[in-house]
Formats: C-alpha cells, sequence, structure tokens
C-alpha cells in the first residue's frame, strides 16, 4: 500500500550527533565522525579521516540553517524561495532530493 502522506508536510529535525558550523559567508560546515569497525579499519588501511568535514553549497546552507524541529519543508520552501527567487527553482524537486539525501545519510530524521 502507497504512503499518503505528503512529503511536503514532513518535519525536519538534525541529528544532535552531528556538530555543524557556518562561516562568515554563512556556508555551512557539518562535521561527520566515522565510528564502527569498518570505519576504523578504513582508517588504518587506507588512511582514511576519523572525521569528515561536509562543506554545503549556498543552497544547502540556507535550507540547514531552516531546520529548527518546527518548520515543514513546505515552509522551509517558502523561505527559499522568498530569498533565492527563480534561481532556487525547480524548488520542490530539489528540496525533496536534498531532504532525502539528508535523511538517508542520517544528518536528520523527521517528527512524528
Amino acid at each position: 500500500m502507497r504512503d499518503k502522506r505528503n512529503y511536503l508536510d514532513f518535519v525536519p529535525v538534525k541529528n544532535p550527533e552531528l556538530p555543524w558550523q557556518a562561516d562568515e559567508e554563512g556556508i555551512v560546515t557539518v562535521d561527520v565522525t566515522h565510528r564502527g569497525i569498518a570505519a576504523k579499519v578504513a582508517q588504518v588501511a587506507f588512511n582514511r579521516p576519523k572525521v569528515s568535514h561536509i562543506h554545503m553549497d549556498v543552497f544547502g546552507s540556507f535550507i540547514w540553517k531552516e531546520i529548527d524541529g518546527e518548520q515543514n519543508i513546505y515552509e522551509i520552501g517558502q523561505k527559499v524561495k522568498e530569498y533565492f527567487g527563480k534561481e532556487a527553482e525547480p524548488l520542490y524537486e530539489r528540496l525533496t532530493t536534498f531532504f532525502r539525501i539528508l535523511a538517508e545519510n542520517k544528518y536528520i530524521t523527521y517528527k512524528k
């Protein structure tokens, strides 16, 4: 059976285990610590870093800072549209893709 919920009604919540900061231009960097046996092996065998610093672009940074656990994706999208105008189009296709990537990588969850 197909899920009938509207994805734009979902309320994203940042993963509290991922520290982040914004630089003076407002660009967000999320710090991801690699844990577990596979990560440890990769760190030793392949000289992989223990922490990856994920730098977002201007759109991602704006959206990330709007994720407050209260606004749904539609509301965040309205702010993106207001701030970036036509440059944000196709807005909701881009937003849903961005939020799905964030959720798949455990950067966010959704409020129930």
